[in-house]
């Protein structure tokens, strides 16, 4: 992995935001567009540098691709998990990011659907 990759990942807000809500559970572009209040094309740019980067893992399902965190990465990096979800804790933006995650998880009618689980 390149650290200098990494950091560039690091060093935009929505792209934390990104990780954020991906920590909880793996969504595709347009849950999290509908949670983070972006475009689809925001979204993807963002995506695109994370998995770059090696912060993501993503598998495609037909039309749909779900992303999700890197396990490997994060496991290896445990302080860096562990740090990042401290900052979310503690930043208005992210504590209401995952709100809204959490309405639209448990909400059977929203913009979109957000599954509960995939199989």
């Amino acid at each position: 992995m390149n650290i200098e990759k990494i950091l560039k990942a690091l060093a935009d807000k929505n792209r934390l935001r990104i990780l954020n809500i991906l920590f909880r559970r793996e969504l595709c572009v347009c849950e999290i567009e509908e949670i983070l209040g972006l475009s689809q094309t925001n979204v993807s740019r963002h995506l695109s540098k994370l998995m770059q980067s090696g912060l993501l893992d993503s598998s495609k399902e037909a039309q749909w691709v779900f992303y999700r965190i890197n396990k490997d990465f994060f496991e290896k990096h445990h302080a860096l998990a562990q740090y990042l979800k401290s900052s979310f804790n503690k930043d208005e933006t992210f504590t209401l990011d995952r709100k809204k995650f959490e309405k639209m998880s448990k909400s059977p009618v929203s913009g979109v659907m957000i599954r509960c689980e995939r199989i």
